[in-house]
């Protein structure tokens, strides 16, 4: 619990203020951050008709909501289930396996792989960033175009292409602090890359009692 506390940014009488123990936080986190994926996806794909743009606007909403739970999100993949996790993230696969479908049909993307085993291809591209930034060979800065880059490319978008899609995407804003289905919203994840190290400090997050309600 000391250690969720330190990556909340909270203090540990808070945590336990709110939870019984680490796994009922950690799977009450899996829960929101799946409930905000979901609402991120469809809020970067909204109002764009082409697959590819959507899917790179899609994936770097993504990031943005699951970059500063990084740190946590690591924690809970050795506490949850994996049934638990993938059920959380259901929501956003179907969405992401429809466009991928669309995209397909439409011959903006190819693959081997069908469209629903692709999506899962794209849920573990994230999941490797954050634990490449958490290892300390990727920033936070260069993770969020990557992955959108990364994703494209799995989906047989030329290099170039996809890397026009990424540079001209603008992600939404992100939810709030204190957003539907999220316990607390922890402050931006240390940077563990030496360029990074010194730019980062660390603040305080809002908790569970004094967040703001707000996709």
């Amino acid at each position: 619990m000391d250690q969720i506390a330190r990556a909340a940014g909270v203090v540990r009488r808070t945590v336990y203020g709110h939870f019984p123990n680490r796994d009922a936080l950690i799977a009450e986190i899996v829960d929101g951050v799946g409930e905000a994926v979901a609402a991120a996806h469809a809020a970067g794909r909204a109002g764009v008709s082409d697959p590819a743009a959507a899917l790179a606007r899609a994936t770097l909403a993504v990031w943005e909501i699951v970059e500063p739970y990084r740190l946590l999100v690591s924690l809970a993949q050795r506490s949850v289930t994996v049934e638990g996790i993938r059920a959380s993230l259901a929501p956003a696969r179907k969405e992401c396996t429809d466009l991928l479908r669309r995209g397909m049909r439409e011959g903006a993307f190819t693959s081997p792989l069908p469209a629903a085993a692709l999506a899962y291809v794209h849920e573990q591209v994230l999941f490797g960033l954050m634990e490449a930034v958490n290892g300390g060979v990727l920033s936070a800065a260069q993770a969020g175009p990557a992955s959108a880059e990364t994703v494209l490319l799995s989906a047989g978008v030329p290099a170039e292409r996809a890397a026009e899609l990424v540079a001209s995407a603008r992600p939404p804003a992100a939810p709030a602090p204190g957003s539907p289905g999220l316990p607390f919203r922890p402050p931006p994840a240390a940077d563990p890359t030496p360029a990074a190290a010194s730019s980062v400090s660390p603040g305080p997050a809002a908790d569970r009692g004094t967040a703001t309600a707000p996709c």
